[in-house]
């Protein structure tokens, strides 16, 4: 499994990114070829402080290089272009194989 996650700093607009990222972002990045699972919050805390962060998105691919495919086929760069129209604080963008410990 690898993982792909996206991390929100607080928008200009709170609710137009709600609205927007529910109805129209999400739908598009569900689409991504090889996708196999997603979630997203707006509910995101830190321990001892206020977060730096409005929204969380994880997407989980198969490998290193199914999410490679997926963000550079033509979806994955519809998802990309689509950003800006909610995303008035740009986007922190993660990926990395997650490792169980033993």
């Amino acid at each position: 499994m690898y993982r792909l996650t996206v991390l929100y700093p607080p928008p200009a607009d709170p609710d137009h990114f709600r609205e927007y990222y529910v109805s129209t972002h999400l739908p598009l990045a569900a689409k991504l070829p090889g996708l196999r699972t997603m979630r997203y919050s707006f509910d995101v805390a830190a321990m001892g402080g206020q977060s730096p962060y409005f929204a969380i998105w994880e997407g989980e691919f198969d490998s290193a290089e199914a999410m490679a495919a997926a963000m550079s086929s033509e979806q994955g760069q519809a998802v990309a272009a689509d950003v800006p129209n909610y995303a008035t604080g740009g986007a922190q963008i993660l990926h990395y194989e997650p490792v169980s410990p033993a």
